[in-house]
């Protein structure tokens, strides 16, 4: 049996998982190195989503999928916990911000700006470029990593993660607790 598959079945995923560039969102306000170890995986929280954007993904543990429409933030996940899982500060779900890709319609040259049209907190923006193409930028500061932004993108060009900088931080904690943790998978 693959190794980093035994270590999914028994709970463990290695720190390097987080290496990727883009951690795919869980929950919000899921705290990284508790949510596998502390979640019963019994489905409240997905059943308490207004937005239905909750699944049950891998190992049967929540997660939210953008391609089904954003997250608002609502708390309502978060309240369903019976085992209070979804604990971080309410003022911050999460640190994750949404990232184009180079297959963006726009990179290529083809107009498309429906990730800006759908952005709430204006954190899209074109920079236009020499011969009339437009480049999209993504302000971390002002993106909340909703996911609004990755459902209407006609090439899947836009992801939902930690930036770069928080990917190292978080590498860095879970690399303290031995090369194992049971956090994002």
């Amino acid at each position: 049996m693959d190794q980093s598959r035994r270590s999914f079945l028994r709970g463990r995923v290695r720190a390097d998982v987080l290496s990727r560039k883009h951690a795919a969102p869980k929950m919000p306000w899921a705290d990284p190195l508790a949510f596998f170890k502390d979640c019963t995986r019994c489905g409240r929280c997905v059943d308490a989503c207004p937005e239905q954007i909750l699944k049950l993904g891998d190992g049967g543990f929540p997660e939210v999928d953008f391609l089904r429409g954003e997250c608002t933030f609502c708390t309502h996940c978060r309240a369903a916990c019976p085992e209070g899982v979804l604990r971080r500060p309410l003022d911050q779900p999460w640190d994750f911000t949404a990232s184009v890709s180079g297959n963006c319609l726009s990179v290529q040259g083809i107009s498309c700006q429906s990730c800006c049209d759908s952005c709430g907190q204006s954190a899209i923006r074109f920079r236009p470029q020499l011969g009339g193409r437009t480049i999209p930028e993504v302000d971390e500061l002002k993106c909340n990593g909703c996911g609004a932004c990755q459902a209407p993108c006609p090439v899947s060009a836009i992801t939902v993660g930690l930036p770069d900088h928080r990917a190292g931080e978080v590498l860095a904690e879970t690399s303290n607790v031995g090369g194992t943790h049971n956090g994002w998978g």
